[in-house]
């Protein structure tokens, strides 16, 4: 795509990219996946806890989308529209894969685990500061095993409301439940993940502040090179 042409197709509104999709216009495609590609791989990732598949699903759900665009009437925004067919999709894979499941042995090692992406981006930026780097991904990983030990019916609700901070009304529609079911799982979910991320941090405290490794390795180099100047500055003794 054209700079000139992406820098215009992307101050469109959600109505005119919608005009564009429905006159079969890729470029307003491409457009559209790069705006809402996080949002909607979170949804996927939130119900089946796994990268590939969530890829997949959130791939599918734009197939799905382009082919059914003319079916948007603009009743609700485009991306709570995108939302349900995410989520549609990613349930549907979650079914097969529970179907698999009871034929697959428990010990087989068949499928992949792995952790969803960072708030900002989908993926890790390096910076200039390799230790707030490795602070900040711990930090996210603590987040994202909690998120993925939260019950399946809190999970969903826990991500499209405070990691894409939908509002009640806009994750009710894009889940098909009730408002209130909305605002008691949020609570509950909120509740279960303060409760683990606490007890966790309780069993890990006394590891704050470690010295092993590379901190350790550099402050005794340190020491033992000072050391050494300080020794072959002595005068020597005649």
């Amino acid at each position: 795509m054209k700079p000139i042409l992406a820098t215009t197709l992307a101050n469109l509104s959600e109505r005119e990219l919608a005009a564009r999709l429905a006159e079969c216009d890729t470029n307003a495609l491409e457009v559209l996946m790069r705006r809402y590609n996080q949002s909607l791989y979170r949804a996927a990732r939130s119900i089946l806890k796994n990268e590939e598949e969530a890829e997949e699903a959130v791939q599918d759900a734009y197939l799905k989308a382009y082919g059914a665009i003319s079916n948007f009437r603009g009743n609700s925004k485009l991306s709570t529209w995108l939302t349900r067919i995410v989520i549609n999709e990613a349930l549907a894979r979650q079914r097969k894969q529970q179907r698999r499941t009871a034929i697959i042995p428990i010990d087989s090692d068949a499928g992949v685990y792995s952790t969803i992406t960072e708030g900002a981006t989908m993926s890790d930026a390096a910076s200039a500061n390799p230790e707030q780097d490795a602070q900040r991904i711990e930090v996210r990983r603590l987040i994202e095993r909690n998120i993925d030990k939260l019950p399946d019916a809190f999970r969903c609700v826990f991500v499209l409301r405070a990691l894409e901070e939908m509002t009640v009304e806009e994750t009710a529609s894009c889940l098909d439940i009730p408002e209130a079911t909305v605002r008691s799982r949020y609570f509950r979910a909120r509740g279960l993940m303060r409760e683990a991320i606490v007890r966790e941090i309780d069993l890990n405290h006394e590891d704050a502040f470690s010295f092993a490794g590379a901190r350790c390795d550099r402050i005794v180099a340190g020491v033992l090179a000072r050391l050494a100047e300080h020794a072959s500055s002595k005068p020597t003794a005649s």
